[in-house]
């Protein structure tokens, strides 16, 4: 049975649980609650729900605009994109994050473009849209790809894109690893985030704005 806005539950002994949490990871939290413990343990439940709340519209962020930048691959390289020499080609081959190595590495043990999209880095996702690619790519097919995106110049948007999946890319990371987002601007997360859905398909975001619990654990805050 599902029960809407669960409140969130009062810790039992918030020693114990800093103790289980290490000495490190809970000062973050006892600095953020003005010293006090107890509180810094309800800030940390916060933040692990608020977390956990937000993978659900960053997952069809990441989606939706990962597979409009495959179709306008796909459009411009054909099916079998992965293995275009010309596309292998346009992309950067140095610096700390190396996208053709990671094309290279990525088709090396996944044989279809499908699971070659699924394992490729969130970053290489994002590196597409920068100013290099904007001829070859953004400026004849990105209203295409994103039909609910605002007229306007294709390096305007783009541009916007490469924002959005930055502070994305950003968050995500940080939901990953368990780290605070509470000094975050949540709210404004979670609007990009779900406004990056609906340049690709309002329907979509319609759904997630449906389903998300962001907006009621935000308004939980301790």
């Amino acid at each position: 049975m599902y029960v809407e806005n669960m409140p969130a539950a009062t810790p039992t002994n918030d020693a114990e649980i800093r103790a289980t949490l290490s000495a490190a990871r809970s000062g973050t939290y006892i600095a953020a609650a003005g010293g006090d413990p107890l509180r810094a343990v309800e800030l940390y439940g916060w933040n692990a729900r608020v977390s956990a709340a937000f993978m659900l519209p960053a997952h069809f962020a990441e989606i939706s605009t990962r597979n409009a930048a495959a179709d306008v691959l796909e459009r411009v390289y054909g099916t079998r994109w992965p293995w275009s020499p010309t596309f292998e080609a346009s992309l950067p081959n140095s610096g700390r994050y190396n996208p053709r190595r990671d094309l290279q590495n990525t088709r090396q043990w996944n044989p279809t473009t499908g699971k070659v999209i699924a394992e490729l880095k969130f970053v290489f996702w994002q590196k597409l849209f920068t100013q290099r690619n904007e001829v070859r790519l953004w400026a004849p097919h990105i209203a295409w790809a994103f039909p609910y995106a605002p007229s306007g110049p294709s390096a305007t948007l783009r541009d916007r894109i490469y924002q959005d999946l930055d502070v994305l890319r950003r968050l995500r990371n940080r939901l990953a690893h368990h780290e605070p987002v509470f000094t975050r601007n949540l709210p404004n997360d979670l609007t990009r985030t779900v406004d990056l859905i609906e340049l690709r398909n309002r329907s979509t975001s319609n759904w997630v704005r449906a389903m998300e619990d962001v907006t009621s654990v935000l308004a939980e805050r301790p």
